[in-house]
């Protein structure tokens, strides 16, 4: 975590370059103060802050993809061979790759959520016939006003895992958030993934052995960061053929599956553990889930009864 705060507009673009790519920075007014935070949930970054001035800015490439809500103010982009692009408080959130420069200028306060763009590409995957495997996205405007509201609440959701030290520490529920984070953003904004299984997914995902056979990579690897690209990669289908399976089969998602999985080994965890010395909360991180609450109404729809009740025996 880092708190950064300066009135010199030098102090402030060499700080900033440090932190995130090579900035520019120039003020046409009178300066005010700069205020950045910056808090890390795995790979996964959540930055605050605060521009009292307009500041006018060029920004190298970050090749990573940014989500930006805007609390006050505007933040005006342009990105090379993009169009400009004007965010405000009433315009929800916008998002960019960070593949290209962009310029502009801002007066704004804002949150910044950032993950490598590579993520994008292990929960999806483009067209096999197409000669780039790599997922992008491929437009800024979201799909939808809902999906807009459902990847800010998620972002909310995440930052809130931030105040719990414990969850924070946990690898497995670092990799989760990104790979939940993700594939939102793939729901909410136009991008090159491939999600309709063609016919040879179809024959794929009838066959009942690789069905066993993935389920069987899940329940062997639900301890590690697992995506729907490595089940697919373990039976050498496409990502499509394998959700078309779950979904098929098993009325579920791959990612619900796994969910259950680890589920049902965090209700291990808890029959075997000592009351005295592990706590639900330990072991709803141990096995990737963010939020005690959330899991322990997951916990009590499939055991009946509350987790703390099993620890104790």
């Amino acid at each position: 975590m880092f708190d950064f705060e300066t009135t010199d507009l030098r102090c402030a673009e060499a700080f900033l370059s440090r932190a995130y790519t090579r900035v520019r920075l120039e003020c046409p007014g009178k300066p005010a103060p700069t205020r950045a935070q910056r808090r890390w949930l795995g790979a996964l970054s959540f930055s605050d802050l605060d521009i009292h001035t307009e500041l006018h800015y060029e920004l190298d490439p970050l090749n990573k993809v940014c989500i930006t809500r805007a609390h006050a103010g505007f933040i005006e982009t342009h990105t090379t061979g993009d169009a400009t692009t004007f965010l405000t408080a009433k315009d929800s959130i916008c998002i960019s790759s960070g593949e290209l420069p962009s310029s502009g200028r801002m007066y704004a306060t804002f949150d910044v959520t950032m993950f490598d763009t590579a993520e994008l590409s292990k929960v999806a995957a483009t067209d096999p016939v197409s000669s780039d495997a790599t997922v992008r996205l491929t437009g800024r405007q979201l799909v939808s006003r809902a999906a807009g509201r459902r990847l800010s609440s998620l972002i909310d959701y995440l930052r809130g895992v931030l105040i719990d030290a414990e969850a924070r520490e946990s690898e497995l529920v670092a990799a989760t958030a990104i790979s939940h984070l993700a594939a939102t953003v793939l729901a909410a904004f136009p991008n090159n993934a491939v999600a309709e299984p063609n016919c040879a997914d179809r024959i794929d995902a009838a066959k009942s052995t690789r069905l066993r056979r993935a389920m069987a990579f899940v329940e062997e690897n639900a301890q590690l960061d697992i995506t729907v690209n490595d089940i697919a990669a373990a039976l050498y289908v496409s990502p499509r053929s394998v959700q078309y399976m779950f979904r098929r089969h098993m009325d579920c998602t791959p990612m619900d599956y796994l969910r259950r999985v680890r589920l049902h080994r965090a209700h291990q965890d808890l029959q075997d553990s000592d009351p005295t010395t592990s706590s639900v909360g330990q072991i709803a991180h141990r096995w990737g889930f963010a939020h005690v609450g959330r899991f322990a109404s997951h916990y009590r729809a499939q055991y009946g009864q509350e987790p703390h009740r099993t620890l104790r025996g």
